[in-house]
């Protein structure tokens, strides 16, 4: 079954190295049929968080925002791709993620951490890992670190080294599994449920 998938990157730095493991993931989803979004917030800026997406009047909120707001509505599922920063995620991820709430309820995601050295950010996974859940889209219980990321990749996202090109395969194999899952709840949602967020995705306002 074909899945809507968003690809959410979180570095805007200059000599970032991470979008080249997004291209990766964005590559390997496509391979297996799927439609993927890519959502980088060095091409969608947001602002500073002052006022969420659901609080301007509908078609009143910046471009971005709506680009954003737009693309997580549709998907059924998000690969969040980052960078460790001090032992936690990008504040540009945070910040982007921060702006949505019902966009991501009830749809799973999988964390994808990299870092220069030998650890593959793994301990922004553990942060990382409480803010998806509070937002309604718990992480599957793999993950994908990605060591010495300069050298993992070329620039259009291709393995060097060709470790990664296997082991991608368990990982995307548990996330379509739980997005494949979650979709068909969400598609057979009983709708007197008295949950409040159940009863949004039964009047189609998720």
């Amino acid at each position: 079954m074909r899945l809507n998938l968003a690809v959410i990157y979180g570095s805007v730095r200059e000599s970032r190295q991470g979008i080249r493991a997004a291209c990766f993931m964005i590559r390997k989803l496509e391979e297996r049929g799927h439609e993927v979004t890519l959502i980088d917030p060095k091409k969608h800026a947001l602002p500073f968080l002052d006022r969420m997406y659901k609080e301007y009047e509908p078609g009143t909120a910046p471009e971005a925002m709506e680009f954003v707001g737009s693309v997580l509505k549709n998907a059924d599922a998000f690969v969040i791709v980052s960078a460790e920063y001090n032992h936690s995620e990008p504040p540009a991820l945070k910040n982007l993620l921060d702006h949505y709430q019902s966009e991501y309820h009830y749809k799973p995601s999988g964390i994808v951490t990299y870092s220069a050295g030998p650890f593959g950010g793994v301990r922004a996974l553990i942060t990382l890992r409480a803010i998806l859940a509070e937002l309604g889209t718990p992480s599957i219980p793999s993950v994908f670190p990605i060591s010495a990321i300069g050298s993992a990749f070329d620039e259009q996202g291709n393995a060097i080294d060709t470790a990664y090109d296997r082991r991608v395969g368990k990982f995307l194999d548990e996330f379509e599994w739980y997005a494949h899952a979650l979709k068909r709840a969400r598609d057979h949602e009983v709708c007197d449920n008295e949950l409040p967020m159940q009863q949004e995705i039964c009047r189609g306002e998720n």
